[in-house]
């Protein structure tokens, strides 16, 4: 495919993007793995989510959380991989100006989104290990209901002037993304106007919602866990460390990966260009990967219920 230049200053409708730039000559062999764990990611999701539609046992409020996790995982696999595949396929390196700058809201905000679930799910724990007897009237439907409005409306209206101010950029510098997927960062670089409040907005939001959902994640299990040392009993202990096991693991990945994508970022002059790259595909098919796999592999409720599913196929 022939690329419009990077001094090009005519108008486009189109980004052109160029996955890792140093090493075009492995794309085809990078494919198998990650379609792959597209795979994987997507068939563990609807999986989980078929098991806890049919399952009646499993109608209840931690597992309506789960199923909104595995909504916004698959949500982002599709927004992501599919193009890159595309482009590692098919040389189809072409976005549209809407397409990319929908691409990079959906990243931004369900992201977010996520890490907003799992400190719900977090909170969930908290009730279910330190107020047992108040959990039914507080962990309600009604409960999961506002608790799903509530991630979906603060993040998705903190982050939409993310893409919006990218948008409003001029483009005169090029059109040619280094990059498989419309990212801010790799967006508004392309632009010859300030971008300082751009990646301030982003920096601050971002920092902020993750920031603060971290926060109150430490601090349920903090609780929980100042809580289960004052349990008596054999045996006590250890299923009420059972009972938020998959949820603490689950984070444990989501914080590690994240941390390791912004470290990565941040020191862009020391480490390969295509090193983020790599590491930000990675981040939309490992955990939406792993998420339905560690509940479904302890969690004895779900296992039941897959086995259940696979007998009336």
């Amino acid at each position: 495919m022939t690329l419009p230049g990077n001094n090009s200053t005519s108008p486009a409708f189109e980004f052109f993007l160029i996955c890792f730039p140093s090493f075009q000559s492995w794309q085809h062999w990078l494919s198998l793995p990650l379609s792959l764990l597209f795979l994987l990611a997507m068939g563990a999701n609807a999986t989980l989510l078929i098991t806890i539609y049919l399952e009646a046992s499993l109608h209840q409020p931690l597992y309506y959380l789960l199923s909104l996790l595995s909504l916004l995982d698959i949500v982002l696999c599709l927004t992501v991989i599919p193009k890159v595949l595309a482009v590692f396929w098919f040389d189809l390196r072409s976005i549209s100006f809407p397409a990319c700058f929908l691409q990079m809201f959906i990243m931004n905000s369900f992201l977010t989104m996520e890490s907003c679930t799992f400190m719900i799910m977090a909170y969930d724990r908290y009730v279910a290990i330190c107020k047992p007897l108040q959990y039914s009237s507080i962990i309600t439907d009604q409960f999961v209901a506002r608790a799903a409005i509530f991630v979906v409306a603060r993040n998705g209206l903190l982050t939409m002037p993310i893409p919006i101010l990218s948008s409003r950029l001029r483009y005169c510098a090029g059109h040619i993304i280094k990059n498989c997927i419309c990212t801010n960062v790799s967006v508004s670089k392309l632009s010859c106007d300030d971008i300082t409040l751009n990646q301030c907005y982003q920096f601050v939001i971002g920092g902020t919602l993750l920031g603060s959902d971290l926060i109150l994640i430490v601090l349920s299990y903090f609780f929980i866990l100042k809580t289960v040392l004052r349990i008596k009993g054999e045996g006590a202990m250890a299923k009420a460390l059972g009972t938020c096991g998959s949820h603490f693991i689950l984070i444990l990945f989501f914080t590690t990966v994240l941390l390791v994508l912004v470290i990565t970022n941040l020191a862009r002059k020391i480490i390969p260009p295509d090193v983020p790259i790599l590491l930000n595909i990675l981040h939309h098919l490992i955990l939406p990967a792993l998420n339905p796999i560690v509940y479904g592999v302890r969690t004895k409720e779900i296992k039941q219920g897959i086995q259940n599913l696979l007998r009336r196929l």
